[in-house]
């Protein structure tokens, strides 16, 4: 509709504009000075006339002064004799240059077709435009069920050089590699190489680039699509796509067909509210058929990813279609490490940027997020008009990734601020004395993000296996902050509600889903299935009677009051550190980790 009235309106602009040029014409014509024939035979007689044009009844006069002016002869007679009717002597004409020029055939139909045609060719051109439109919206209609795949530019390629970390990873996908350069190899011996390959990791961790680099690595073309690109409000659109999709990839054989966040089309069936006939579960089908019309010489690997592998449908995951399944976990301080080289080469670094102290601050992180921190103090540095990025850019980028940006317009009272340095002051303190906890990097009381302060504690090597003598202190630590409040001031403030969230969710995780609890047995409790809606849970079904849920609230409770206790001991025992670290605060307002070792002194392990 609203092309339609663009069009519309385009075609009466273009109507008006050329009426305007057409009026425009007719004015200055009107405004030509004309002369009558009375006038040119006197004109003539005086010897004002220095050549006479005629063209057809038309006359152009020019005088001996420069003049120039329009008349008309009369049809029927010839000029010469309406001039001597008019009493014009022979000798008097043979002193005026008289020339005829013939009027052409062209230029006489073009003046007298061109007032009629126009309208109708303005009118024809409109009729033409409105089809075009209606066929081009046909043409799209018809092509609805086309796939949106894209195919990867040849010249921009992504090889294993271009990502780093994900050893294991590459290993595992090496033999595709291999199979796409070499198929003949694998056949020989009667192997099949998996069809399918499910690259599972959490968001960041370079699941895209990895099938990139297969592509890249193998030289093969590389077909990308979202699994959301699949489904539309149309019935059937989704598994036609589909159907196109491997068409064309058959067609560009061998080849890799990558299928992004197939967690989006891929969902259990059975889930939805349509029952088996919405328009998702067709497209899984059509997904699960065309995988399972491959066969060994078709050479199509189809490479999909996901960060939810739990809500998938186990009809993707049985041999013949996803065969492989790689495990892309988040990078390991040696892989930070070789993941920062890689983001810093096109970036100047100051002599003293050490990125393995970058990697030892950064566990948790992807690749996705280290490279955002690297841009985040490519920013900073810019901002203060430096030609190189300092250790410092990048650290103070860490901490924006991580909490938010700083808050340098939220003013705060002192009665506030003592509060903050207090409760800051109490994390840190617990959290050094308590061998579990990872050490103090830093303890800063200006707010970043929704945090009005912060205690950043980091290990000094990355984990994968905690203990509950370490999930104990870690709860005591988080609980520091709300004991010291109400040892220094009798009562507790909201700033603590962010860690009393955070203790509450660990406590329960320790008692039900760890089984870390003598009172209760060594099991799990709630991992049964739930409702499901759309493929989500609502709510957790419970495996377990309301007994033993009331005794799971006593087991939570229990923990949480020995790990307050554990930490109410160590802040009434070192009150008076408590105080240093706090007004050490209060005046420099944040503390790093050899000035906070300084005056609590090292930590004990």
């Amino acid at each position: 509709m609203k092309n339609s009235l663009k069009s519309f309106l385009i075609f009466v602009v273009v109507i008006l504009a050329i009426g305007a040029v057409f009026s425009f014409y007719d004015i200055q014509k009107a405004e030509e000075e004309s002369i009558s024939l009375i006038e040119l035979s006197n004109s003539i007689k005086a010897d004002k006339i220095e050549k006479v044009d005629i063209q057809g009844n038309q006359l152009s006069v020019e005088f001996r002064d420069g003049t120039i002016k329009k008349g008309q002869k009369e049809r029927e007679e010839s000029l010469t004799q309406t001039l001597t009717n008019l009493g014009v002597t022979s000798e008097e004409l043979s002193r005026t240059n008289i020339e005829i020029s013939d009027e052409s055939g062209l230029g006489f139909w073009a003046i007298t077709l061109l007032p009629f045609l126009i309208p109708f060719a303005l009118i024809g051109f409109f009729v033409w435009f409105m089809f075009r439109k209606v066929q081009g919206a046909n043409t799209k209609a018809m092509s609805f069920g086309e796939s949106k795949a894209k195919q990867a530019d040849k010249n921009k390629k992504t090889t294993f050089n271009d990502m780093a970390g994900a050893v294991e990873a590459k290993e595992e996908l090496d033999e595709i590699v291999d199979f796409l350069k070499n198929p003949q190899k694998f056949i020989k011996l009667g192997a099949e190489i998996p069809k399918g390959v499910l690259l599972l990791g959490a968001p960041g961790t370079g699941k895209t680039l990895l099938a990139r680099a297969i592509a890249g690595e193998a030289e093969v073309p590389f077909f990308h699509i979202s699994g959301s690109e699949f489904v539309e409000m149309f019935v059937g659109v989704g598994a036609s796509r589909v159907r196109d999709l491997f068409k064309k990839a058959k067609k560009s054989s061998p080849c890799i067909v990558f299928i992004d966040e197939i967690d989006a089309v891929g969902r259990q069936r059975g889930a939805g509210l349509g029952g088996s006939h919405d328009e998702r579960e067709q497209t899984l089908n059509q997904i699960l058929v065309e995988m399972d019309g491959f066969d060994n010489k078709t050479n199509v690997i189809v490479i999909a990813a996901t960060n939810r592998p739990d809500v998938l449908d186990p009809a993707l995951l049985r041999p013949g279609r996803f065969d492989r399944q790689v495990v892309i976990d988040l990078p390991d301080i040696k892989d930070r490490t070789a993941i920062l080289e890689l983001h810093a080469q096109n970036k100047p670094l100051k002599k003293d940027v050490d990125l393995k102290i970058v990697a030892q601050r950064t566990p948790g992180f992807s690749g996705a997020d280290l490279r955002n921190v690297l841009n985040e103090a490519a920013i900073f540095s810019a901002r203060k008009d430096q030609s190189r990025i300092s250790q410092q850019d990048i650290l103070n980028s860490i901490e924006k990734v991580m909490l938010g940006p700083e808050r340098k317009s939220h003013i705060m009272s002192k009665e506030e601020k003592k509060i903050i340095a207090y409760h800051e002051a109490g994390h840190a303190l617990v959290g050094h004395i308590l061998p579990n906890c990872d050490p103090i990097h830093k303890v800063s009381i200006i707010p970043r993000g929704r945090a009005a302060g912060y205690t950043m504690n980091l290990p000094e090597n990355d984990k994968h296996l905690h203990t509950k003598s370490k999930f104990s202190d870690d709860i005591a630590m988080m609980l520091g902050g709300l004991v010291a409040e109400q040892i220094v001031f009798s009562e507790s403030s909201n700033g603590a509600s962010s860690d009393l969230k955070q203790v509450t969710v660990l406590a329960k995780q320790i008692i039900t889903k760890f089984g870390m609890n003598e009172n209760l047995g060594y099991r799990s409790f709630g991992q049964g299935e739930g409702m499901i809606f759309l493929g989500k849970e609502i709510h957790e079904r419970k495996d377990y009677s309301e007994k033993t849920a009331e005794n799971i609230d006593i087991e939570i409770k229990k923990l949480v009051d020995s790990c307050y206790q554990k930490a109410k001991k160590i802040i009434t025992e070192n009150r008076e550190t408590l105080n240093k670290i706090s007004n050490t605060l209060l005046e420099k307002e944040t503390i790093e980790r050899k000035e906070f070792e300084k005056l609590v002194g090292k930590k004990k392990v």
